[in-house]
């Protein structure tokens, strides 16, 4: 109460008042009246012939937890925020995490590691029964956090008892533990320090000489805590799930090495495994490895980031460049990924014309419900209004516009799909002229709806237990470090979210996994929307214009370009802790199923390629050499010996057989003007004539209808 008096509140105040406190009971225990005042006295002498002592003592206590819990008694309590927003087994976890954050929060200003590891545990097993004790505890921690707690909190599974009892509760994935490797940079790089990570396969190192396929984790952490050992759980899983090698990358984090450090390292890496071949982790080299991305809250960030670099620089490429081009990757596996630092209040018109579009409904339906309840559960009583117009864009359509001007629209960002500026919002028409003469009103009239008014999700879920608005606001502060200053609402490699159109365009399939209650889901939402949204546009504009490519011959699939899975009544990081979390496991069973199916898919498509290369390729040697005859060649027998003079006589008869093929070449030059294939002529043809060969005139009738050529007969 002194810190409230002196209207400065702070734990020293706060500590005094508990010293002085227990001083003046202490000095009145000894010095005062051994049985207390008279009064107190009198009560003492009629409980003692009534109650013993242990009755006392308990009775003391009833009342004491009476007294702090008087307005639950009564139904006079606060309402409790947490009752609807999660799931049973999700908030029992959210409980453990909490009672772990408040302990080792508590300890963690104890020098000697070995009393603070256990004083952690200690603490928390304490705050495991006082569970409203830890809630305080983390929110007040929260309210000023530093570095020191971010990286306390988020690499507490690395502590070994922590470590020690996730490794007894995890099944057992791989015989192999992780190792540790370090990357070299590539020449075109600015950095020369190598790159830390670990390698999770199941098996020896010599096994990779026979892999081509492999899987590129970022995990995250919040730019600022948290290696792959973090995640070992999922990354084991993934490793022994999949059989392929997963490198996971140690990164360097802020503030020590803020933006865009980190997306450097993961650019370099990809980059050292393509121009090496896979060498730098032990494949072959034979061939250019495929590659799945993984990344998790902030590695998603990092692993979409990174891919838009690769696209970019594969679009704006040089053609006297010598460097080769760099193959985007097989496609993306982003878990509740942070796509967006601009934190905001209000969802724009174009953000909530993404969400609610109707290819996305089945998909959004849970999720677009909740926001529509925002005005519902502020009033508490239904209030069902019209229904709302569909705002999604229709499919593009041909129109004769000037091409620089399309051509920055693609390649500028859109920072109307982010927090990052201002909203534009729908703005009413101004009233006729006619109208606006014969009234005299200056009332303000409400703006037209367009869209619902509804919250970003990262406001609505502020009171989070894994992940609230102050976490968000220092992770940000210190990723982009004291002496960054980037353009919020053009820097895409900062907030993907706002890519231009022009690279996610070529921007590969991904999987998206997000919980419906996660601050950072309009992200994932969002991001999925734009890539459905870009390529239906970019293919409609083909269409239009009569170009057509391999991807262009079925009709677009909305699952070939992104697929979105929002578990229903869970927040953030539930990979992180499936010791906790039980369902977590068949989550990352699901992420591990998707990396194989794009690496199937991207085996299926480069055969398709192939086969339509060759289908091609016969097309047209055949175009110009149908009313040709049949050539045989025939050539010289290398592996058998030859005599002396069956040379000589071998020599007079190709001299011969030659003098017959100038004239006969002479005769067919005349006759066709066709190509004469490729490669170089053997010396000795023998030439029949089409109508001798059964198979030349099979080919011909089947051919000949198609291509309109007939015997010259």
């Amino acid at each position: 109460m002194i810190d409230h008096v002196l209207g400065k509140p702070s734990a020293k105040s706060r500590r005094l008042q508990v010293l002085a406190v227990l001083s003046f009971w202490s000095v009145y225990l000894f010095k005062g009246p051994r049985h207390g005042p008279p009064f107190i006295r009198y009560l003492s002498k009629i409980s003692s012939k009534v109650l013993t002592t242990w009755q006392t003592v308990v009775f003391t206590m009833m009342y004491l937890y009476a007294a702090r819990n008087f307005s639950t008694l009564f139904g006079l309590a606060s309402p409790e925020p947490m009752a609807n927003m999660y799931d049973a087994k999700y908030f029992r976890a959210t409980w453990v995490l909490t009672a772990l954050d408040a302990g080792f929060w508590t300890a963690m200003k104890i020098k000697r590691k070995w009393i603070r590891d256990i004083a952690s545990l200690v603490f928390s097993l304490f705050y495991l029964v006082a569970a409203e004790r830890a809630d305080e505890k983390v929110r007040k921690v929260r309210g000023a956090v530093t570095i020191e707690h971010l990286r306390v909190s988020w690499n507490k599974g690395t502590t070994p008892y922590l470590q020690a009892l996730q490794n007894l509760t995890r099944p057992r994935f791989t015989r192999w533990p992780p190792r540790a490797i370090r990357l070299p940079r590539p020449s075109t790089s600015d950095y020369k320090e190598p790159v830390s990570a670990w390698l999770y396969y199941d098996g020896p190192i010599s096994d990779l000489d026979h892999i081509n396929k492999m899987i590129l984790d970022i995990p995250g952490g919040g730019f600022v805590a948290m290696d792959p050992r973090c995640n070992d759980d999922r990354l084991l899983a993934c490793a022994g799930k999949t059989g392929l090698p997963v490198l996971s990358l140690d990164y360097k984090k802020a503030p020590e090495f803020p933006y865009p450090y980190a997306l450097n390292e993961c650019f370099d890496v990809y980059t050292t495994i393509i121009r090496s071949k896979g060498r730098c982790i032990g494949m072959s080299g034979k061939e250019i490895p495929k590659v799945v991305v993984m990344g998790e809250s902030a590695g998603g960030n990092l692993a979409t980031a990174m891919t838009l670099m690769i696209t970019d620089s594969v679009a704006n490429r040089r053609p006297s460049s010598v460097q080769p081009e760099l193959p985007i990757p097989v496609g993306l596996v982003l878990l509740y990924p942070a796509l967006d630092m601009n934190i905001g209040n209000w969802m724009s018109d174009e953000q909530m014309s993404l969400i609610k579009d109707r290819r996305m409904r089945v998909t959004n339906k849970d999720y677009l419900r909740r926001k529509s309840m925002q005005y519902n559960d502020l009033v508490g009583t239904p209030h069902q209004s019209d229904e709302e117009p569909d705002t999604s864009a229709p499919a593009a359509k041909s129109s004769k516009t000037d091409g620089s001007a399309e051509d920055g629209r693609l390649r500028s960002p859109h920072p109307e799909f982010s927090h990052a500026n201002r909203q534009t919002w729908a703005k009413s028409k101004p009233p006729p002229e006619s109208l606006a003469r014969d009234t005299q009103s200056t009332s303000h009239q409400p703006e037209p709806m367009r869209t619902r008014l509804a919250m970003a999700s990262m406001i609505s879920y502020f009171n989070d237990r894994v992940l609230t608005p102050e976490l968000m606001r220092a992770m940000i502060i210190l990723y982009i470090g004291p002496h960054n200053r980037p353009d919020f609402s053009q820097d895409y490699l900062l907030s993907p979210i706002l890519a231009p159109d022009y690279l996610l365009q070529k921007f590969p399939k991904t999987y998206f996994l997000t919980g419906e209650r996660d601050p950072l889901v309009d992200d994932t939402v969002i991001f999925a929307g734009r890539l459905r949204r870009v390529k239906h546009t970019f293919r409609s504009r083909r269409a239009s214009q009569g170009m057509q490519g391999l991807d262009d011959i079925t009709d677009l699939d909305e699952k070939d370009v992104a697929e979105v899975v929002l578990i229903p009544g869970i927040s953030h990081g539930f990979t992180q802790f499936p010791s906790l979390y039980a369902p977590a496991w068949k989550l990352i069973d699901r992420c591990a199923r998707w990396t194989v199916d794009l690496h199937n898919a991207a085996d299926a498509r480069l055969q398709r390629e192939q086969q339509t290369r060759q289908r091609h390729h016969v097309r047209q040697e055949s175009s110009g050499d149908e009313d040709r005859p049949l050539e045989i060649n025939m050539t010289k027998m290398r592996a058998r010996p030859i005599s002396d003079e069956f040379k000589a006589t071998q020599i007079s008869s190709d001299q011969a057989v030659e003098e017959d093929d100038r004239k006969l070449r002479a005769n067919t030059k005349r006759k066709s003007n066709g190509r004469t294939g490729f490669g170089q002529r053997s010396k000795s043809f023998v030439k029949l004539d089409s109508s001798d060969d059964l198979l030349g005139r099979r080919m011909q009738g089947l051919a000949g209808p198609l291509t309109g050529t007939h015997d010259e007969d």
